[in-house]
């Protein structure tokens, strides 16, 4: 049985937070279950851009704060990194509140700029991996992600969070070899099999919606969750919010590689009621959606079929960063004739539908769409 423990926390006051953090660790049997005195370990938060905390992209401070403060006490010796989606490591943890928490209890910036390449014999699809030095330089990993909705992946789980011990352009690069979400998500299921992170804290207490992960609306869930599964803490999260586990890749993949089981039989819940977390009206995408790569299926199929990011005119701000993000060259988005006063424009013949844009867009400009082809379809399909 994968156990996973839910409690309830409504606030980010600090106190109530430490308190629902404890709470949840002694469920699994303490800090001192998942590190020794003198160990080195990293505190793993996501840090997708440098936002403030009040927009719900980045893993929450406080929650940040007082994991590490617990597994101080238990003798552990912290560090802590992300690879931001976009901007520089210290900025982005400056910007959302990390780096000043960091600071409050001494805990060191860890190296997410360079990496180096390791072999992995047991990786299911993949093999070898350029991972950050400072996630290498650790005995040990805790993984603090945030419950955020995903274009791609449709969640932003634990099993993703570790997509951030990648450093810099090389997560892009990935996006290119591995356009098919299937076989992604096998990428990073891969990846949590080399770095076994040895416990995920969900902050759910302010989790995302909609357009997410960046540019979502924020959605009070009033929950942090933990275990040492994260197929199981995932599919917790489906749960609660009315989607099937299945129907998520990195979970489907999880479960078949023997990371963990999303089983509702084969996971203990403890603490909390789960029911009172259940929220059916989450805005999330539901439906599986085909991805473009299939090298059968043609352009003109896929841009009537596969869900595509369009950007609100209204909204864009012209800033360029969908264009600098994109991992095709040459980039798909681009200034229409060169002219940087109008919105960019898409090739979507060209497009991998890796969502790159979506999720760094700073003004939620940018919305992924279903075409009205594969509506009618799933309408259909539907009955």
């Amino acid at each position: 049985m994968s156990k996973v423990a839910v409690i309830v926390c409504k606030s980010y006051e600090y106190s109530q937070v430490k308190r629902a953090v404890e709470q949840g660790l002694e469920l699994l049997g303490g800090a001192a279950a998942f590190v020794k005195p003198g160990e080195k370990i990293l505190l793993k938060p996501n840090l997708l851009v440098g936002d403030p905390p009040e927009k719900c992209v980045t893993t929450h401070p406080a929650v940040f704060k007082a994991a590490g403060e617990l597994f101080q006490r238990a003798g552990a010796v912290l560090s802590y990194g992300d690879s931001p989606g976009f901007g520089k490591p210290e900025a982005v943890a400056r910007k959302s509140g990390i780096l000043e928490a960091a600071r409050a209890l001494h805990i060191e910036m860890a190296d997410f700029v360079n990496g180096e390449e390791v072999s992995f014999a047991g990786g299911i699809q993949n093999k070898r991996f350029i991972i950050a030095r400072g996630a290498l330089a650790s005995e040990g990993i805790i993984s603090l992600p945030k419950f955020k909705t995903h274009a791609l992946t449709r969640l932003t789980g634990s099993i993703k969070n570790q997509f951030g011990c990648i450093p810099g352009i090389l997560k892009g690069e990935y996006h290119v070899k591995l356009p098919d979400v299937n076989n992604f998500a096998q990428m990073l299921v891969d990846l949590n099999l080399f770095l076994k992170p040895r416990l995920f804290i969900m902050d759910g207490i302010m989790a995302m919606e909609g357009n997410g992960p960046r540019g979502g609306r924020p959605k009070k869930m009033n929950v942090l969750l933990f275990s040492s599964d994260p197929v199981a803490l995932d599919a917790t999260v489906c749960r609660m919010i009315g989607l099937e586990p299945n129907s998520i890749p990195t979970i489907e993949a999880g479960m078949k590689s023997g990371l963990g089981t999303c089983l509702e039989t084969n996971i203990e819940i403890l603490g909390d009621d789960l029911k009172q977390f259940s929220c059916p009206e989450f805005e999330v995408q539901r439906a599986p959606a085909p991805t473009p790569g299939n090298k059968a299926v043609s352009s003109i199929v896929s841009n009537l079929l596969i869900p595509k990011p369009i950007i609100n005119a209204e909204a864009c701000i012209r800033c360029g960063l969908c264009i600098d993000v994109c991992p095709v060259q040459p980039k798909v988005p681009r200034w229409p004739d060169g002219d940087e006063a109008r919105p960019p424009v898409y090739d979507y013949n060209r497009c991998i539908r890796c969502y790159c844009c979506q999720e760094l867009c700073p003004e939620s400009a940018i919305e992924v769409k279903v075409p009205l082809m594969r509506r009618g379809l799933d309408k259909l399909i539907k009955g």
